[in-house]
């Protein structure tokens, strides 16, 4: 497969960049351009109820630094508790972004692990689903409740690596993988990846993308952790399509082969 064919596809949709980027938690919205730029995303994640999009009247918008002709802008529930405020904040964002439905879904169930509501979120998505939005869905990464969310109609799974903002990497790839092994929708790591070999091993594991946010924003350099993430994902997507060699334990083998050295015994 050449890297020209190799997209990755979301609903009706084709993308060339596999790194999602969050738009929160930089400087200011220049330092956000320059990440968003540097790490080479095409689609890029927007808290509707923490960014200004033109709902606020008068301040700095979003959209005066990142065009949604350039970029495809993923408006997301990030803050809500509840599947009825998750829904009222993306239809919110429609009726901002001129009908766009291309959204992002997250219930959250606690303020300080900001772990997943499933029992709201599969509530949230069936309603989402059923007014006609493309959900991608943050989830607990729970094989069982993956599978329900993708019999719901969700166009992509998110589910989590570790908490949102611990930075901790992925903590458990078995359950990941086991995602990745039944999804026939793009499986998405989003939250806890902290530096550029936790995107580079969920991209390993058969992932199609990672999100990421605070990874970047909370780097030294925003600018700089942005271009690694962007190389790391690549280079994970390249090292998965090639297929790693064999795990041997014990079972050790020369890189170059000894038959036929120079005093070598010929074998009988």
């Amino acid at each position: 497969m050449s890297e020209t064919t190799d997209t990755l596809k979301i609903g009706q949709r084709e993308f060339s960049s596999r790194l999602l980027i969050g738009t929160g938690k930089y400087r200011d919205f220049e330092q956000t351009r320059a990440a968003v730029e540097e790490s080479g995303a095409q689609i890029v994640t927007v808290a509707i109820r923490r960014t200004n999009i033109g709902q606020n009247p008068g301040e700095p918008s979003l959209l005066e630094f990142l065009s949604p002709q350039r970029f495809t802008l993923l408006p997301n529930t990030a803050g809500c508790y509840s599947a009825d405020d998750a829904v009222r904040t993306l239809r919110l964002a429609r009726e901002l972004l001129d009908g766009h439905t291309l959204v992002k879904l997250e219930v959250l169930g606690d303020p300080d692990n900001l772990y997943p509501n499933m029992p709201e979120t599969l509530k949230a998505a069936e309603t989402l689903v059923r007014e006609g939005f493309e959900v991608m869905v943050y989830c607990s990464d729970d094989p069982i409740q993956a599978r329900r969310l993708e019999e719901i109609g969700c166009v992509a799974v998110m589910p989590l690596a570790s908490l949102i903002g611990s930075g901790m990497g992925i903590l458990n790839p078995w359950n990941l993988q086991l995602i990745v092994d039944k999804a026939r929708v793009p499986v998405i790591v989003d939250a806890g990846v902290g530096t550029a070999s936790d995107a580079a091993v969920a991209m390993e594991l058969g992932c199609a993308g990672v999100l990421m946010n605070t990874a970047v924003a909370a780097a030294r350099d925003p600018v700089r952790m942005a271009r690694a993430m962007r190389k790391a994902v690549e280079a994970g997507r390249d090292a998965f399509l090639a297929g790693r060699m064999p795990k041997k334990l014990y079972a050790a083998a020369p890189s170059s082969p000894t038959a036929g050295l120079i005093g070598t015994p010929p074998r009988s």
